[in-house]
């Protein structure tokens, strides 16, 4: 290593340290071990131009220890993007564009946001399957326009997360061989020595999941670190996990090698010693050489020329290939293709359809028109009728194909389909079972504070999916993901609601939608109600009245918009008007003006009854202290979903009971 670059490699140490003293918050340990390995990476191998953080064949960089994250806003400031020194001064603080944790969206040049331990690394698998599906596509043997690697350092606390060892798993089963992640070995999590809970052979865990492994002795070996990423970049089959054995908190002389230096700021005394030891100036802090700046910001300048490079090549490849060119300008584009939704397909009245089988039927009919959707199941294709029937299945040398098979890893398949959507080109979906959407969450949280926008397909959608038992049953799953800011849950009635809930989600691009779809037949609704625009608001009246004399409101989602209409027939019978209210979506009908609002559910009307089979709780938002909640407060159970919804209350009859005691106390 040269002075020059020990140099380079302390300053971005000592912004770190200064930073988080500053800030009396944040993890100085990492950035201090794991400073040489990420100045090799970013001095010598990224492909970036900090003059345009989005350009598309630009590396990708994910901080998958996200604890970490002053040593990526460090780097994000000294090579160029718009991120100042006065930024890392506010580290921490409110209003600031370098929060504790990576965050896509107020800060340039962060790719996603991190935190949860092993989010990034399966996020980064996404990225690099969406390289490799975009350069089977576009690429030609006179032009490549994909062309790039996707990176990621990683921590101890990721590979012993599972959601880490499913994304591996996978990475290696389908051959990603530019997807190189550089692994912190330094032996220390944040309660003590690693030892206390993890012993395991790293190195062949991912050697048997088909990664190459390699191993670089001295965290501060520059030469070696090097060689490794060379060595990752030369291995076209198999992902790279590039061991690096580090000291976390290099350089501070009481703390270096403990968990000490982990989590918490190193303390005047001790940032003072660091220096010292480092051969670096006690003041000023945030210090930056001018000639560290300038070979560090030379970064522009490469970063600049080789987009310049890149887009020629992309010209002489558009005027070689314009039928390519207009697939790559749809699917690169923020504006929906002319035509995307000229196909949807609308259900009779009356016919009886899965909304599952609906939403598969409307998938299909939508990816001819819109060439960036992929997606695919957790081994349920079969059962969530996800499978786009155009293309085959996405593996190893078949990169060009649009379905994607997980296999039984939720966890890792929400993270993956939040690298799909951060990547950039792609609509990407995923699928399972509602119930399991809990494996799921921190994977659709994250992808709500990134503003992503996969969509997250759930069947068996509640208790309608009878025999399989409590296990399967989801109860609370439907209203714990209303609770989860910026998702967008839709549950729909029917058929023609399901096929509404998709042109919804396909429009949306700024947050999540997750699509709660029956395993039970149920009758289509008639098109002619205002279906999609009903959706699209989040709910409407349904059926109204005789007369618009309207004593209750009877407010349903799902396969219960169905009692609903049942209950009403059976109150018209005795005089009492009832109102019928789909309402697939919380969360569009929150948006919409108070004055339609009010249109949907009268003031005036403070008889209202909800049903859906789920949790009441939450319900009491939309009926009031006048109304009634019915839905299912337990687990459930084993039986024929007929069955079950009799015994749990779910009947017409039950409906109209409590709403006609509504209407009698009014």
């Amino acid at each position: 290593m040269t002075d020059f670059d020990q140099k380079a490699i302390n300053t971005i140490r000592m912004l770190a340290v200064d930073a988080i003293q500053k800030a009396n918050s944040g993890h100085p340990g990492l950035p201090l071990g794991a400073a040489p390995m990420a100045y090799v990476l970013w001095t010598r191998f990224l492909k970036h131009n900090p003059r345009d953080p989005k350009w598309a064949d630009r590396d990708r960089f994910v901080l998958s220890a996200g604890h970490g994250s002053m040593l990526l806003y460090a780097l994000l400031y000294l090579t160029g993007y718009d991120v100042s020194l006065d930024d890392l001064k506010q580290f921490r603080q409110w209003g600031s564009i370098t929060p504790g944790h990576p965050e896509a969206g107020p800060t340039p040049g962060v790719e996603t946001t991190t935190g949860p331990l092993g989010q990034g690394f399966a996020t980064g698998v996404g990225m690099a399957i969406a390289e490799r599906h975009l350069a089977a596509r576009f690429n030609t043997p006179d032009h490549t326009v994909v062309n790039h690697y996707t990176y990621a350092i990683v921590s101890d606390g990721d590979l012993m997360e599972g959601v880490a060892a499913e994304a591996a798993s996978l990475a290696g089963h389908l051959k990603l061989g530019r997807l190189i992640y550089l692994y912190d070995d330094n032996s220390i999590s944040l309660d003590g020595p690693t030892s206390l809970s993890f012993s395991e052979d790293v190195g062949r865990r991912f050697e048997a999941y088909g990664w190459q492994v390699l191993r670089v002795a001295d965290g501060n070996d520059l030469v070696a670190i090097e060689a490794a990423i060379h060595a990752a970049r030369a291995e076209a089959e198999r992902p790279s996990l590039i061991m690096v054995r580090t000291v976390i908190g290099y350089g501070s002389p009481n703390k270096a090698g403990t968990s000490e230096v982990h989590g918490s700021p190193l303390g005047a005394e001790e940032v003072a010693l660091t220096k010292q030891n480092l051969g670096w100036p006690a003041e000023p802090a945030f210090l930056v050489p001018d000639d560290v700046l300038a070979h560090f910001r030379q970064a522009v300048e490469r970063g600049v020329a080789a987009q310049a490079a890149w887009a020629r090549t992309f010209a002489a490849w558009g005027a070689a290939q314009p039928d390519k060119a207009a697939e790559w300008a749809t699917m690169f584009s923020s504006a929906l293709p002319e035509g995307w939704d000229a196909d949807l397909p609308v259900f009779a009245a009356g016919t009886s359809v899965a909304t599952r089988v609906a939403s598969g039927k409307v998938l299909n009919a939508l990816a001819p028109h819109l060439p960036g959707l992929i997606g695919g199941a957790a081994d349920l294709d079969s059962s969530t009728r996800t499978y786009l029937n155009l293309s085959e299945d996405f593996r190893a040398g078949h990169y060009a194909n649009r379905n994607l098979r997980f296999g039984v890893r939720e966890h890792a398949m929400g993270a993956i389909v939040n690298g799909l959507a951060a990547h950039g080109g792609l609509i990407p979906y995923s699928a399972t079972f509602l119930v399991f959407s809990d494996y799921m969450r921190p994977a659709m949280r994250v992808a709500a504070l990134s503003h992503f926008a996969p969509v997250f397909v759930f069947t068996h959608d509640s208790i309608g999916l009878g025999e399989d038992g409590p296990t399967h049953q989801p109860v609370e799953q439907i209203m714990s993901l209303r609770l989860i800011p910026h998702v967008e849950v839709i549950r729909p009635a029917d058929a023609n609601e399901t096929a509404a809930a998709w042109r919804c989600a396909i429009e949306n691009r700024d947050h999540p939608t997750v699509l709660a779809l029956t395993r039970q037949n149920v009758p289509a609704l008639d098109p002619a109600l205002g279906i999609a625009e009903g959706v699209a608001r989040g709910a409407y009246v349904l059926s109204d009245a005789p007369g618009d004399a309207v004593d209750v409101v009877l407010i349903g989602t799902g396969s219960e918009v169905h009692l609903a209409l049942a209950a009403q027939k059976l109150l018209a019978a005795e005089g009492i008007g009832a109102r019928v209210v789909s309402m697939p979506s919380w969360e569009r009908f929150e948006r919409q003006p108070q004055a339609y609002r009010d249109s949907v559910l009268p003031p005036g009307v403070t008889a209202r009854v909800s049903v859906e089979a789920g949790v009441t709780t939450g319900w009491q938002k939309w009926v009031g202290a006048g109304g009634a909640a019915i839905g299912v407060d337990r687990f459930g159970a084993s039986a024929p979903y007929q069955v079950i919804y009799e015994q749990f209350g779910l009947t017409a009859a039950q409906i109209a009971e409590r709403a006609r005691a509504l209407v009698v106390r009014a």
